[in-house]
């Protein structure tokens, strides 16, 4: 069975090989966004051989033909995720670096209307919040 990556490679007429489909494989069974050196854990429980730096090469392969998105949370290690048409923003609890996905379309309104305040149609933006639990 594939998976979306290993799809969308198809799609973009990326070659795969088999290290390749196993990357495209873990990666699209991540509910995360992990960093090279998790991801290359996480493979290298099915298949010992493949080394890091393949690891390393395919992410940037990925990432430069938009399959993946990159994203360098403050102070981290860069982290990856499928790239998605739905939008989302990132709240990154500085503590544990769990990260929580989100959408709220009030902020969504208000960075439209501060850009259009300022004379710009928005054409794209990341918003990342930094924060800890408060304890209960």
């Amino acid at each position: 069975m594939s998976s979306d990556i290993e799809n969308k490679c198809i799609e973009r007429g990326v070659r795969l090989t088999d290290q390749r489909k196993l990357i495209a494989q873990v990666m699209s069974q991540s509910t995360d966004h992990p960093d090279v050196d998790e991801l290359h854990k996480r493979v290298s429980k099915v298949d010992s051989k493949i080394s890091i730096a393949t690891v390393y090469r395919t992410v940037k392969l990925f990432e430069e033909v938009g399959i993946v998105a990159k994203h360098d949370f403050k102070g981290n290690k860069a982290r990856y995720e499928e790239a998605s048409q739905e939008h989302h923003d990132h709240l990154i609890d500085v503590n544990t670096g769990e990260i929580t996905e989100f959408v709220n379309e009030d902020i969504e309104k208000l960075q439209q209307k501060v850009a259009k305040k300022l004379g710009y149609e928005l054409v794209d933006h990341r918003l990342e919040l930094y924060g800890s639990k408060i304890k209960k």
